[in-house]
């Protein structure tokens, strides 16, 4: 009987470098097409400014664009309690160390404020949650985090991290654990 010189752990290191080369090969070629659709003009993944196709923000309805209220009001920027409107809006994001004004801007409130300074509109609201969550952005730019329809090699349309979470109160609440389905039938019955 003839006896292979790649067993156990030597066809598993084998296997290991087969899967490295393998893949160093896939990031080299993803490398050099994103040069070339970067020298064609096109955008690429990692550019910072590419927008990504993503549905119309889910505003509350009546309530956009703000300037509607808002350019009939003194901007006040101050921290304070709301009491006389948005006072539905419970902050519970960061509420010792953040304030509207550090995501809205407090001149024009049809933007959102990035820490830069640059103005965005609220469709680039990922480019504003990204700042704080890099690691969710970056999964969720790949389509790990989140939620993402389209083609594998085409058209693709993100959700706005809005869409599944309150930015004013972003985790999702606990859900009580039902009990275990009920077995029918020979339940309770010892099997051998």
């Amino acid at each position: 009987m003839k006896t292979s010189c790649f067993s156990g752990p030597k066809l598993v290191l084998l296997a290991l470098v087969s899967v490295m080369c393998l893949s160093a090969g896939l990031v080299s070629a993803a490398t050099t097409k994103a040069k070339e659709a970067d020298a064609s003009g096109a955008s690429v993944i990692a550019d910072k400014s590419k927008n990504f196709p993503v549905p119309r923000p889910p505003f509350s309805e009546g309530i956009f664009p703000c300037s509607q209220c808002h350019s009939y009001m003194q901007p006040n920027g101050k921290r304070r309690a709301l009491t006389e409107y948005h006072t539905e809006v419970v902050l519970h994001h960061a509420e010792g160390q953040r304030w509207c004004t550090d995501c809205h801007d407090l001149q024009n409130r049809n933007k959102l404020r990035l820490v830069s300074g640059e103005l965005i509109d609220f469709g680039e609201s990922y480019r504003l949650c990204g700042q704080c969550h890099g690691d969710k952005f970056r999964d969720w730019k790949v389509g790990v985090h989140g939620k993402r329809t389209g083609y594998w090699n085409g058209e693709k349309q993100y959700m706005l991290c809005v869409q599944c979470h309150n930015p004013h109160d972003p985790m999702f609440k606990s859900l009580k654990p039902l009990p275990p389905p009920v077995q029918r039938g020979n339940a309770g019955k010892a099997h051998h």
